[in-house]
């Protein structure tokens, strides 16, 4: 956009339709919008192509909330700040995407008291959490 008060003014109708989780009503808001407005036609594209890409990712958060179900990445953020991030960044250490892995996955299985199935049973348990 030309400038921040378009875009804010663009982003104060984007955003309400897409907490509803309306992609195509998203792309034709996109699409409309006044070609002296766009800064970047590429990135006008790009933008529509990124919702079109993601349309089975993009969820009516409207309705998410009305079931008291999570909304935001918080958890899965704080998950991973807790199982790699505190042993792996704030350390100053450098690892392999192997090692990197491994130690994710015994950091979670010890934080989730599941290292006897893990290593013993060589058995994990997985459950889908709303």
């Amino acid at each position: 956009m030309r400038g921040a008060t378009l875009r804010n003014a663009a982003l104060k109708e984007l955003l309400p339709i897409l907490w509803l989780g309306q992609v195509d009503r998203a792309i034709a808001l996109v699409q409309s919008l006044p070609p002296d407005h766009i800064k970047s036609s590429a990135d006008q594209q790009g933008l529509m192509g990124y919702f079109e890409r993601n349309r089975p990712y993009i969820p009516c958060d409207a309705l998410r909330e009305a079931l008291d179900l999570q909304n935001s990445s918080n958890p899965g953020e704080k998950a991973n700040d807790l199982c790699v991030a505190a042993r792996q960044k704030h350390q100053g250490m450098s690892w392999s995407r192997n090692g990197s892995v491994a130690l994710a996955t015994v950091t979670a299985l010890h934080q989730h008291h599941e290292i006897r199935h893990g290593y013993e049973e060589q058995h994990l348990k997985f459950e889908w959490v709303a």
